[in-house]
């Protein structure tokens, strides 16, 4: 079907997609996962002299989905349908599959076109979103299994007691659950470390069985955990909700869903008290909303998983929002590809208020050392 436009509209002329491979700063692991390396796949889309950033976090496949099939399916197309944009790139994948790895590949592309529609329009993207508050809560993550004491104490204190930040999430679920001795022991530490006025949140990255989950809380009782996410894995509707029911603490999941209807299921399903999106995952900012809308409908509300300064403007226009991780990898990758990064200081970040889209600029040539594929 052609795409009827106006001899004024800006016209998506293409898109360039660059994969890069950045090496952690220290070996880094959860409960069921280890890696030294991290690739983000950055997409700058562009239209009447203007450029649009945005990116995942995937492995140098999702690059040549894009080039083969997103980008073939939105070009010639005016800059402001992002809607229709949307819409053929799901149409797109109907034999590839809109979960999984189109997502993300959706996802990167969906941001840069609304960043490049905020920059054509020269608005600040969260005031083209629509703002719904000035400042998004963050809180602190990382304390991965493979840190030692000293690192654990020096990224949380950095944290809680330099930059003020009062929440803050360390990884449990040691070897698959299987060492939940050290488990508690690390909770312990890092109840040690921020002191009694921060809030203490527990990943175990689908480590343990619902029961498992249930008696690691129980003995952690002293450390005042807040947070409990993914205690079993997040395609276990039925085990979350029985963590849930059994814990005091705010059961999480949702940060693989790449699909609005996983997310129906998730909150049909009682599973958890609030509902993790992934821009860079879920289909990006067009996505979002309609999921975070949906989940409204249950009277729940949204935390953002990762990707902060991608996550930052749309988080804003967000009305059931609650906090966006500031994960350690994702904030070092984004501090080193992009100028206009973000400041965590005193527990939020303000979207940048005076330039247009989300604020940010590539740094291409600085980042070329770490180009793959």
């Amino acid at each position: 079907m052609a795409v009827t436009r106006t001899t004024s509209d800006p016209v998506l002329i293409g898109l360039d997609v660059g994969t890069y491979t950045i090496p952690t700063d220290s070996p880094e692991a959860d409960g069921t996962f280890a890696w030294d390396s991290t690739t983000v796949v950055v997409v700058r889309a562009r239209a009447a002299g203007s450029e649009g950033i945005g990116w995942t976090y995937a492995p140098v496949s999702c690059s040549k989905l894009i080039t083969e099939l997103l980008e073939p399916a939105i070009s010639g197309r005016s800059a402001w349908d992002t809607t229709g944009a949307a819409l053929s790139m799901l149409r797109a994948v109907r034999n590839t599959g809109r979960s999984g790895l189109a997502g993300y590949a959706i996802s990167a592309v969906d941001c840069a076109l609304w960043d490049l529609k905020a920059r054509l329009l020269d608005l600040p993207l969260y005031r083209l979103l629509g703002a719904a508050r000035e400042t998004v809560n963050i809180y602190g993550s990382g304390g991965f299994t493979t840190y030692s004491r000293q690192q654990l104490e020096d990224q949380l204190a950095g944290w809680v007691h330099g930059q003020q930040i009062p929440r803050v999430k360390i990884k449990i679920g040691q070897d698959n659950g299987n060492d939940i001795a050290r488990d508690l022991q690390r909770i312990n530490e890092a109840r040690t470390i921020v002191g009694d006025g921060a809030e203490l949140f527990v990943d175990a990255n689908g480590a343990y069985t619902a029961k498992q989950a249930i008696r690691v809380f129980e003995a952690a009782q002293e450390s005042r955990l807040a947070w409990f996410e993914e205690p079993v894995s997040s395609d276990h509707l039925l085990g979350l909700r029985t963590v849930k029911e059994a814990i005091t603490a705010d059961v999480a999941a949702g940060e693989y869903g790449t699909d609005l209807f996983y997310f129906q299921r998730l909150c049909q399903a009682e599973a958890v008290d609030c509902v993790q999106l992934d821009v860079s995952r879920c289909g990006g900012i067009t996505q979002w909303l309609r999921i975070a809308a949906a989940v409204a409908a249950y009277g729940l509300q949204v935390s953002g998983h990762c990707a902060p300064n991608l996550s930052a403007p749309v988080a804003a226009a967000t009305e059931n929002f609650r906090h966006l991780e500031w994960f350690h990898d994702h904030v070092r990758i984004e501090r080193t590809f992009f100028d206009g990064t973000l400041d965590p200081s005193g527990g939020t970040i303000a979207p940048d208020a005076h330039s247009p889209g989300n604020g940010l600029t590539f740094r291409s040539t600085a980042v070329e050392k770490y180009r793959v594929g």
